[in-house]
């Protein structure tokens, strides 16, 4: 069963497998389902229509699936779905989402969302990534796999950050910012590879050089948007396990709708 202290308040119509523990002044709402081994800490408000995975830890103080701060809401069923081994430290907000998308606020799995954090209606986070303290994202953000976003960084509606990128400290993240890359400041400049997180992650020579090559083809050559794709399609093939990473760029570039930071 779970474990639920006596100060808490938790509907009868919320779902909570067995290995969930909820702390004290903590109250959860009747279409919550959190999945077992999920901990919740004191002080906390779960609502709407939020589905929570497996061994997350959900630290005191935070406000998860809250109504989504655009005007244009006017009540309908939106929902919030947070997956596996979370950790959400304190003061972090989670909105649900909103019909403009498809109606879902999505967090991934093995997060590490640091304290202050929000995360607006039709966010999409993907798995392992890192954000730092008072990190904001609005609305409609995507966030790739392992991205990393500096503390107290806000990232404007609709853009994307892709997979493997580096956001630093206080950055103004008005465009979308390429896989891979390390970006910073007021305005946004892209400075360099993330050698360091690819290193940690294993990549080895040979895909990292391929990176490599591929931002000096956006960043360094000069060349319009649509010939530096070309040219990083035309990669394809000149390393062996580089074809994947080339795609991910590729595919990232395609997509943007704000603009990459150049």
């Amino acid at each position: 069963m779970a474990q639920i202290h006596p100060g808490a308040i938790v509907d009868a119509r919320a779902e909570l497998d067995a290995g969930v523990v909820v702390g004290p002044y903590s109250v959860i709402g009747p279409d919550v389902r959190i999945g077992s081994g999920t901990t919740v800490g004191a002080h906390c408000v779960i609502d709407g229509r939020t589905t929570i995975g497996r061994d997350n830890r959900i630290f005191p103080f935070n406000a998860i699936g809250g109504m989504p701060q655009d005007m244009s809401h006017r009540g309908e069923a939106t929902e919030l779905r947070i997956g596996d081994r979370n950790t959400i430290r304190e003061y972090c907000t989670f909105n649900t989402g909103t019909l403009k998308e498809e109606g879902v606020t999505r967090v991934g799995s093995d997060n590490w969302i640091m304290a202050y954090v929000h995360v607006a209606h039709d966010v999409r986070i993907g798995d392992r990534t890192v954000l730092a303290n008072g990190v904001t994202l609005a609305g409609h953000v995507h966030v790739g796999d392992w991205a990393t976003i500096g503390g107290l960084t806000g990232v404007l509606q609709f853009v994307h950050v892709g997979a493997h990128a580096m956001v630093g400290f206080q950055a103004h993240v008005a465009q979308d910012v390429p896989p891979y890359l390390t970006v910073d400041g007021n305005p946004l400049a892209v400075r360099a590879v993330n050698l360091v997180g690819l290193k940690r992650r294993d990549f080895g020579e040979s895909r990292m050089a391929q990176i490599r090559r591929m931002h000096k083809l956006l960043y360094r050559d000069g060349l319009p948007l649509q010939e530096a794709m070309a040219r990083i399609a035309a990669l394809k093939g000149s390393t062996p396990d580089g074809d994947a990473d080339v795609q991910v760029m590729l595919d990232f570039l395609a997509a943007s709708r704000r603009g990459i930071a150049r």
